[in-house]
């Protein structure tokens, strides 16, 4: 892959992750902000872009999206390696690692 398709890639990605943000924002913006992890400012701003803007802002070279998922535990009860406690069954640890990633958000706002 050459480096303008790398970020080529990384445009379209915003453009999605835009796209989808302010439809999630603009139908349920309580359930929006604590999916997306993001505060309630940015969440208005962000529903208010026109078409015309999330493009622009979407043209960037650098990923507007990040993971949430930051460290070790998280992404051993997700993917279910090296869990640290084994609970025993895969809902149970998606449970967990959702309980911590929630908690993670309520430090946003």
């Amino acid at each position: 892959m050459t480096n303008e398709q790398l970020l080529a890639e990384i445009r379209e990605t915003n453009l999605t992750y835009l796209m989808l943000a302010q439809t999630l924002i603009r139908r349920d913006k309580a359930e929006a902000v604590f999916r997306l992890g993001m505060n309630e400012e940015a969440a208005d701003i962000l529903s208010s872009l026109s078409a015309a803007q999330l493009m622009k802002l979407a043209s960037r070279n650098t990923l507007l999206c990040s993971f949430r998922v930051d460290d070790n535990l998280v992404w051993s009860l997700l993917t279910n390696h090296n869990t640290p406690k084994k609970i025993g069954n895969d809902a149970t640890n998606t449970l967990h690692a959702n309980i911590l990633m929630a908690s993670r958000v309520s430090e946003v706002l």
